[in-house]
C-alpha cells in the first residue's frame, strides 16, 4: 500500500472514479492539489473565473451524462462557485466540486481567505463534506460520486483544509458498494400504484404525458415512446425534458408552461388524465395551482419522494426511477385510441401556426425567432444547442427541433444568466465530435465573456450566436406588458462583440438583415474553430405565448393574428 499526500489521493480517487477531465482554477488554499495534477492523465481546463468552471463542469455533466468535476481554492474561489452550484442543484445535474480550505488549525479564526463553505452551500448541494482527516479522504471521494449520480443526480462538494492535502496515509481505494444510512436512492415500486395507475390509464379518454428531465437521467425515452405509442396519448415536455421525446414524433406537442405550446396548456387544461414522468410541477409549468388541469386525474411517476404531492396532490404517485417502473406498466395497459383528443389537439395546433410571427412578412426586419430557425435548418437539427437565459432561450426551445437527448443544454430552475457560454465549453469538451452551437442574449454574454479565453485557449471550436437587441429583454418585455413600458435599467450598452471576439483571436461576423442568415451560419459552419455572430434583432420583439405570472395557463398572452 503506497504513501500518498491528500493532495495526490485527490487525483488518484479521480482516476479511479472514471474522470478525465476538471474545471477549475487554482489559489493558495489549492496549490498542493494543483502542484500534484502534472503528475496524472487528467485534462484540467482553466477557467476565467471559478462560476464558469462551474457552469463547465454543468454542461459537461448534462452533455454526457457523466458527473462533471470542477475544482477552486477556499474563500472568493468557492464563493463564486455558488451560482453554478444552486444551477447545477435545482436542475438535478451530477458535479462533484472540490475546494481547497485553510489549515484545520485556522478554521474559525477568519484566517486569509476562510470561509465557511460547507455552510455556506448546505442549502445547495446534495451533500458536503468538511475532510479533516487525510485517512477518510479515499471514502469521502467515492462516496461523493455515488451520491452524486445516483437517484436524482445533484452537486456535491468536499471541502480540503491545507494541513489535509498535504498529510500522508496509505492509500486503499474503496471498491465495493457504498452503504450510507438513510440513503436508499432506487426505492422499490410499489405494486397497488401500478395496478392503480393501468386502471386509470385504462379508463382515459383525453390523456397526456408531461415528460421532464427523469426521462432523460433515467435512460427511458425509449420505454416513455412505447406508453406512448401503445395508447394513443400525446406527450408534452418540460423545458428540460425536450429532447427526451423525438420533436418530430407525431405524438409530441412541444413545451408546456408560461412560454409554452399553446395546445399543450390547453391540452393541459382539458386532458381527464396527466401522466408526469420525472418532473416537479414547478411554477412554470402549473401557473395558477388551484386551476391547474382541474378536470385531470393524475399520476406522478417520480425517484425523488420529495416531489410526490409537494406542489399538485396526485391520485397515484410512485417512486421509482422510469426506466424501471414504466416497463412494470406498459405490458398491462390496453391499446388505446383517442382519434377525437389528438383531432381536437390539431385544430389548437392550426390555429398557433396561424399566429406564428415567421407567418407574416418581416420584410427588412431580422427577428431572433428566424435567426433559430435558419439554425435548425442548416444544421439539419443535429447539432447540441447550449442556450444562456431569457427571450433567445425560449426561441432556441420554439423554433428549434430537438430529435435526440442531451442536444438542449440550458438552465431551468434557476434560470442562470451566463450560463450558457461556460456550460458550452464543458458540452463541447464531452462531446468534441459533435457540433455545438451558443445562442445567447448580449446581457446574458456578457456576465461570463472572458470565458471567450478559455475557448481560444483551448482550441474549441464552438459557434455562438448572440442575439443582440440592445435589452435584458425578458426583462424589458415584463416592463412592457405589465409596467407601461417604463424601462428602467434594462437597455444595456454592449461592445463590439466582433471586435472582443478578434481580440482572442476568434473569427467574428455582423449579421443585420435577413438575407445574411444562412450565407452567415453556413460561413460559420465551415470555418475551423470557433466563431463569434453578432445578430442585430428587433429591439422589442416579444416571446409568445406568454402565461402571466400567477395566472391559469390557458389564460395566455397570444400573438394577434396577423400582427
Amino acid at each position: 500500500m503506497p504513501r500518498l499526500t491528500g493532495a495526490q489521493i485527490i487525483w488518484e480517487g479521480l482516476l479511479n472514479e472514471g474522470v478525465e477531465v476538471v474545471f477549475g482554477y487554482p489559489g493558495g488554499a489549492i496549490i498542493s492539489t494543483y502542484d500534484a495534477l502534472p503528475d496524472y492523465p487528467i485534462r484540467h481546463i482553466l477557467t476565467r473565473h471559478e462560476q464558469g468552471a462551474a457552469h463547465a463542469a454543468d454542461g459537461y455533466a448534462r452533455a454526457s451524462g457523466k458527473v462533471g468535476v470542477a475544482m477552486a481554492t477556499s474563500g472568493p474561489g468557492s464563493t463564486n462557485l455558488t451560482t453554478g452550484i444552486a444551477t447545477a442543484m435545482i436542475d438535478s445535474s451530477p458535479v462533484v466540486f472540490i475546494t481547497g480550505q485553510v489549515s484545520t488549525t485556522a478554521i474559525g479564526t477568519d484566517a486569509f481567505q476562510e470561509t465557511d463553505t460547507t455552510g455556506i452551500t448546505l442549502p445547495i448541494t446534495k451533500h458536503n463534506y468538511l475532510v479533516t482527516d487525510v485517512r477518510d479522504l479515499p471514502r469521502i471521494i467515492h462516496e461523493a460520486f455515488y451520491i452524486a449520480r445516483s437517484g436524482r443526480p445533484g452537486p456535491v462538494l468536499i471541502d480540503m483544509p491545507k494541513d489535509v492535502q498535504n498529510g500522508e496515509t496509505e492509500f486503499v481505494y474503496p471498491t465495493g458498494p457504498v452503504r450510507l444510512p438513510g440513503y436508499r436512492p432506487r426505492p422499490a415500486s410499489m405494486a397497488q400504484n401500478l395496478q392503480d395507475a393501468v386502471e386509470l390509464i385504462n379508463n382515459a379518454k383525453r390523456p397526456l404525458i408531461l415528460a421532464g428531465q427523469g426521462v432523460i437521467k433515467s435512460g427511458a425515452m425509449r420505454e416513455v415512446l412505447e406508453l406512448a405509442e401503445k395508447t394513443q396519448t400525446p406527450i408534452a415536455v418540460t423545458l428540460l425534458g425536450i429532447g427526451g421525446v423525438p420533436g418530430d414524433h407525431p405524438l409530441f406537442l412541444g413545451m408546456m408552461g408560461m412560454h409554452g405550446e399553446a395546445c399543450v396548456n390547453y391540452a393541459i387544461q382539458q386532458s381527464d388524465l396527466l401522466l408526469a414522468f420525472g418532473m416537479r410541477f414547478d411554477d412554470r409549468i402549473t401557473g395558477d395551482i388551484d386551476t391547474f388541469a382541474p378536470n385531470a386525474r393524475k399520476i406522478h411517476i417520480e425517484i425523488d419522494p420529495a416531489e410526490l404531492n409537494k406542489v399538485i396532490q396526485v391520485d397515484v404517485g410512485i417512486i421509482g426511477d422510469l426506466k424501471t417502473v414504466l416497463p412494470q406498466i406498459v405490458p398491462h395497459v390496453e391499446e388505446g385510441h383517442h382519434e377525437d383528443w389528438l383531432s381536437q389537439i390539431d385544430e389548437w395546433k392550426k390555429e398557433s401556426w396561424e399566429r406564428d410571427v415567421l407567418n407574416r412578412d418581416l420584410g427588412d426586419t431580422l427577428v431572433g425567432q428566424y435567426v433559430v430557425r435558419k439554425l435548425w435548418e442548416v444544421t439539419g437539427g443535429k447539432a447540441i444547442v447550449v442556450t444562456d437565459v431569457g427571450q433567445h432561450q425560449m426561441w432556441a426551445v420554439q423554433y428549434y427541433q430537438y430529435k435526440r437527448p442531451r442536444t438542449l443544454i440550458s438552465s431551468g430552475g434557476m434560470g442562470t444568466m451566463g450560463f450558457g457560454l461556460p456550460a458550452s465549453v464543458g458540452a463541447k469538451v464531452a462531446r468534441p465530435d459533435e457540433e455545438v452551437w451558443l445562442v445567447a442574449g448580449d446581457g446574458g454574454f456578457q456576465m461570463t465573456m472572458p470565458e471567450l479565453g478559455t475557448v481560444a485557449q483551448e482550441g474549441l471550436n464552438i459557434k455562438i450566436a448572440i442575439i443582440n437587441n440592445g435589452y435584458l429583454g425578458m426583462v424589458r418585455q415584463w416592463q412592457e406588458l405589465f409596467y407601461n413600458k417604463r424601462y428602467s435599467a434594462t437597455p444595456i450598452l454592449s461592445p463590439d462583440f466582433t471586435k472582443v471576439a478578434e481580440a482572442y483571436g476568434i473569427r467574428a461576423f455582423v449579421v443585420k438583415h435577413p438575407d445574411e442568415v444562412v450565407p452567415t451560419l453556413e460561413a460559420a459552419r465551415k470555418h475551423d474553430g470557433p466563431v463569434v455572430i453578432d445578430f442585430h434583432v428587433e429591439k422589442e420583439e416579444n416571446v409568445f405565448p406568454m402565461v402571466p405570472a400567477g395566472e391559469p395557463i390557458h389564460e395566455m398572452l397570444r400573438r394577434p393574428k396577423h400582427a
